[in-house]
């Protein structure tokens, strides 16, 4: 590991088109859940301008079954696409939640897939797909996540607050953030350049009104950054490209699951691949990623590693992962061959034990949509993920 270093990660706001998509996703696998724990749900968006389009493949009783959608169904599933985009504020010509259209092609689920996943006789549920999934943790910051990545939610968090609550009326739902932080030894010290671009409204495209909008977003890095971190001010790039009038899904097209990296950990740290937004909790995807997440968090919790990366693995339709990974990275107090073997032990690692253990068959995934699935403060109602429940079972486990 080298100790002294310059690491970035970027973050997107909820007004991002891909974000945007990402919560119309996670809004229906919240009304499918809602209705039905069982549902099953993958749920693809697509986003441009004046358009939302659905597709994917579902299962969910009272709602649809057997081909056929309930009587009411169809429309409340566009009620509730709206509304998400009302909520995060788009009501401009080029998208607006009233008046775009909208396409939901959604259909059955594939009997092939649902007789793999689905419990029957002594068969246990199995996986909903292959793949790999990580789980990351490090003490850099109070919640165990990256530095670079916290501050980069943070700060779009702030700005989003100050838009919604009218504090900074200038502000347009899409903005993307970028933080480089120096690390010495192995710890962030301070920023060495920070990046903003934010869509404004159109009476600031003059140079008084690119010159607010500039002043106000260094008032945020000012206040959400570690006194003394802040770069010189030729490191601080406000919308450098001079404008940002036209955005959202007018100025680019969004689709579920391309921003999983800023989902996860800013890209420190592995990811397997698979996207979050849009799935139920039996597709290993997302509750085999939130479970990584736990482990790891647990394990740095509890002081036995700094640093802690785990990967699980699955075949589609069988129960059981097929690998148990833990690399502490050099920062352990216990070997990671003890972690394997324990770990395990502690939670069951099948999809159905993943989802008892974390309560996830629950409508809880559309504020996990937007500004990171880990690391957030809404610990426990809203992100079990995010709990560090087994730090004592873990110290007595490994004694």
């Amino acid at each position: 590991m080298r100790s002294n270093y310059l690491f970035t990660s970027e973050s997107v706001s909820e007004g991002h088109p891909d974000k945007v998509a990402d919560q119309i996703s996670d809004t229906v696998v919240d009304l499918f859940l809602s209705k039905d724990p069982e549902a099953r749900i993958a749920c693809e968006t697509l986003t441009t301008t004046n358009m939302v389009v659905l597709a994917g493949e579902i299962r969910c009783k009272g709602v649809y079954e057997d081909g056929a959608w309930a009587e009411g169904a169809l429309q409340e599933i566009e009620d509730a696409v709206r509304n998400t985009v009302r909520e995060i504020g788009y009501e401009q010509s080029g998208f607006h939640w009233q008046t775009f259209t909208f396409s939901n092609n959604l259909h059955a689920q594939s009997a092939h897939i649902a007789m793999g996943v689905d419990e029957s006789g002594n068969k246990d549920e199995g996986a909903g797909d292959q793949g790999i999934m990580f789980g990351y943790a490090t003490d850099e910051t109070p919640g165990l996540m990256p530095a670079t990545l916290y501050y980069s939610h943070k700060i779009l968090e702030r700005m989003a607050a100050d838009r919604h609550s009218g504090a900074a009326p200038f502000l347009e739902p899409d903005a993307k953030s970028q933080v480089t932080l120096a690390y010495e030894n192995e710890k962030p010290v301070r920023a060495t350049a920070l990046v903003v671009s934010t869509q404004h409204g159109a009476d600031y495209s003059n140079e008084a009104g690119q010159a607010k909008v500039r002043d106000y977003v260094k008032g945020v890095f000012a206040e959400i950054l570690p006194d003394g971190w802040l770069p010189s001010d030729d490191k601080i790039y406000v919308n450098p490209t001079g404008l940002f009038e036209i955005g959202g899904p007018d100025g680019d097209a969004g689709v579920t699951g391309r921003k999983i990296i800023v989902d996860t950990y800013g890209g420190a740290a592995p990811h397997g691949g698979g996207a979050f937004s849009g799935k139920d909790p039996t597709k290993v995807d997302r509750s085999a990623a939130y479970v990584a997440r736990y482990l790891a968090k647990n394990v740095v919790a509890a002081g036995l590693a700094t640093r802690c990366t785990i990967q699980l693995s699955y075949a589609i339709g069988i129960a059981e992962p097929l690998s148990v990974y833990v690399d502490t990275h050099g920062t352990g107090t216990v070997p990671e061959a003890t972690l394997e073997e324990v770990l395990p032990k502690l939670v069951r690692l099948t999809p159905k034990g993943i989802r008892q253990h974390l309560g996830l068959n629950k409508p809880i995934y559309k504020k996990t949509a937007a500004y990171g699935h880990f690391g957030r403060d809404a610990e426990g109602e809203y992100f079990p993920w995010e709990r560090t429940d087994l730090v004592e079972k873990l110290k007595a486990a490994v004694a």
